[in-house]
């Protein structure tokens, strides 16, 4: 029986004005927010999709909360399969998510953060290259870390179920992917590190991803966060940002 190959999940939740990226909230309004959490979901499936037209991979994505879907069935694209959690919270969807596509028969899982939306392509690509990988009769088994700047992580990937993973992990803090280092050293799994990025939850966040999209230097192609942005801008919600393009986008 063929396996089903690799998955990739998007750890995301529905755009409920009050309920998501209250961060942003002010300047913005709960429900410019709860749009922004809309646009960089799109986003990430976007890349995903990018990725799998690269590499083989089945793209998937939770839904939180419980009676979702009607949400995700019109945001995400259809090639994306539902996985629904039922007990809420990142810890539980985490773990939920990666030991059933595990004992489906996928060989590996990554689970990625909705809170990226220009995370490059690339990365994705390396972490679902790096777990397909054969491993030798010398290699320990791998994981893969996408290191977060707040000190968390944007991707985590793994052909295993491993529980201690995501046990005594001091969740949304700055000390997750450190813990998560540790318990991945208790069990004697090499890590492969993927480059370090950043998630988009507060302004300075939000300014730094419309900077890069601006000038150009973005690495991966934000356009539906783009496009907000430049509607908020355009009515006067959010600050323009300097121009200094490197040349027209395709």
């Amino acid at each position: 029986m063929q396996t089903p190959g690799h998955a990739v999940v998007i750890m995301a939740k529905a755009s409920t004005p009050g309920r998501c990226k209250t961060r942003l909230v002010p300047p913005l309004t709960f429900e410019e927010a709860a749009q922004f959490n809309t646009a960089f979901l799109q986003d990430v499936a976007g890349n995903l999709l990018a990725a799998s037209a690269r590499i083989p991979l089945k793209p998937f994505a939770t839904c939180h909360p419980a009676g979702s879907d009607p949400f995700f069935a019109e945001t995400l694209p259809p090639v994306f399969r539902m996985l629904h959690p039922v007990v809420a919270g990142l810890p539980f969807a985490l773990g939920f998510s990666c030991r059933t596509l595990l004992d489906q028969g996928f060989r590996s899982v990554c689970l990625v953060n909705s809170d990226s939306p220009d995370l490059p392509v690339e990365y994705l690509v390396e972490a679902v290259a790096t777990l397909a990988a054969p491993l030798t009769a010398q290699d320990r088994e791998r994981i893969v870390l996408g290191p977060a700047e707040d000190g968390g992580y944007y991707l985590i990937g793994l052909s295993r179920w491993h529980p201690r993973l995501f046990e005594d992990i001091d969740w949304s803090t700055d000390a997750v992917l450190e813990q998560t280092l540790a318990r991945a050293a208790e069990i004697d799994l090499d890590v492969h590190l993927l480059p370090t990025w950043y998630d988009v939850d507060d302004l300075a966040s939000l300014q730094r991803l419309a900077q890069g999209i601006v000038s150009g230097t973005g690495s991966g192609r934000p356009r539906y966060s783009a496009a907000l942005l430049q509607a908020l801008q355009a009515a006067g919600r959010f600050p323009a940002v300097p121009t200094g393009r490197r040349g027209d986008e395709d």
